[in-house]
């Protein structure tokens, strides 16, 4: 097995696929076969996907071809090496997983990528994207989480966030990995695995550019589910008005229509 390279590691320490395409399966609510992932990366959510069912399908579209060639090999997925605002693919199911539609700056740019979103949906489609803010939304500093590799490495994953403007909006971000083992006497460090320059949207801004891009409802969840059943389905709720955010929080918004 070879070394885990910077893309293996984000998979393996910032993603949970096989979740999150369950959850995406629930979002949608009816029978989705087509997914597409904006801003890909190696397309781990696609791998998941088509791990789903022998029907589904999935597009993966992200402008750097190199990260596209770390992505599962699998006939039934597609490799769009494109800006996503100018991928045509149409899909059941649009996803924007892990703070991309951060890359969006201004509102026009968002509007404009939130239009395109939704002309790629096939009837009855759902676009999803995710957020993060809270209290601690524009603090810099750093987190660490330990967790161990296929071949036992032990490995460390470090987000930093470096830089943040509250009046902006704007952050910037890094993470960088350290893994031991695998029959190396040394620690491999990977610094600046990945870095970010985001603006970190509010919710109600978010809601607000969804509804002026066309769609017609938004729902927002702040949890991945609240039960799987023995057949391996999600069950998700939508947060109502009863319900408050965590301090620091993550929410995943589902525009439809």
């Amino acid at each position: 097995m070879p070394k885990l390279d910077r893309f293996a590691l984000y998979t393996l320490c910032v993603q949970n696929p096989p979740m999150l395409a369950r959850f995406l399966r629930a979002v949608h609510g009816g029978d989705p076969r087509v997914l597409r992932e904006d801003f890909s990366g190696a397309a781990g959510i696609c791998g998941a996907w088509i791990e789903l069912s022998s029907v589904n399908t999935a597009i993966a579209v992200d402008q750097d071809p190199g990260a596209l060639r770390h992505a599962p090999r699998d006939r039934r997925l597609k490799r769009v090496a494109s800006d996503v605002v100018k991928a045509t693919q149409k899909a059941d199911i649009i996803a924007a997983i892990n703070f991309p539609i951060g890359y969006w700056h201004t509102r026009a740019e968002l509007i404009r990528y939130m239009r395109m979103s939704r002309r790629r949906l096939a009837r009855g489609g759902v676009f999803v994207c995710d957020m993060y803010g809270g209290a601690t939304a524009f603090t810099t500093g750093t987190t660490l989480k330990r967790l161990r590799g296929p071949r036992g490495e032990r490995i460390t994953y470090q987000w930093e966030q470096r830089d943040a403007d509250a009046v902006s909006g704007m952050v910037h971000n890094a993470i960088h990995f350290e893994v031991h083992g695998n029959g190396a006497r040394k620690a491999r460090r990977i610094r600046d695995a990945f870095t970010y320059h985001w603006r970190l949207w509010a919710i109600p801004e978010m809601i607000d550019a969804m509804h002026e891009a066309g769609f017609g409802s938004v729902d927002v969840y702040d949890r991945l589910g609240d039960a799987m059943d023995s057949d391996g389905n999600l069950y998700v709720r939508p947060v109502s008005g009863d319900d408050r955010l965590d301090e620091n929080w993550v929410v995943y918004l589902a525009a439809r229509g």
